[in-house]
């Protein structure tokens, strides 16, 4: 597959997860927690606006990932796949999925201190802490993978 062409399925991919991640912020979050917060006779109404609130800053990272993703792939159109540029882009991908995992678990400890949530929910947030771990880790790797790349391709470009 040619650089471009690799580049702009990168391209579609980021407009695509940025679309879902709208639409999920957007229209089903707010629809699912006014279905939730009018369950048990209203009971849970109060908290609405700050899950609300609280969930949207937890996608924030991920839309700041999203324009990140999409200079990552236009340095890889460019044919600049391995740099030093795009060992610091996927570091600040790795740095930002460990921060709003973090957040994330945080949050939810304090929404449950504020009679705003349920034990059950802290625990399955662990889920999403994992996922974002591992997200962190994955990128962190990577990152390091394409420094040394990037340092292979400059003694390569130095040798010819």
């Amino acid at each position: 597959m040619k650089q471009k062409t690799l580049s702009n399925w990168l391209k579609l991919i980021v407009i695509v997860l940025a679309i879902c991640g709208l639409v999920i912020c957007l229209l089903i979050l707010p629809v699912i927690g006014r279905n939730i917060a009018a369950a048990e006779n209203g009971e849970f109404d109060y908290a609405f606006w700050p899950w609300l609130i609280f969930l949207w800053l937890f996608a924030l990272p991920c839309f700041a990932a999203c324009v990140i993703g999409w200079r990552i792939a236009v340095n890889i159109g460019r044919d600049r796949s391995f740099c030093d540029e795009n060992a610091k882009l996927i570091s600040l991908i790795a740095i930002l999925a460990a921060a709003d995992s973090a957040f994330f678990f945080v949050g939810n400890i304090i929404m449950l201190f504020l009679n705003m949530s349920h034990p059950g929910i802290v625990l399955a947030s662990w889920l999403c802490v994992l996922i974002g771990a591992a997200i962190s880790i994955g990128m962190a790797c990577l990152s390091h993978l394409v420094r040394k790349a990037a340092a292979l391709q400059e003694e390569s470009d130095l040798t010819v």
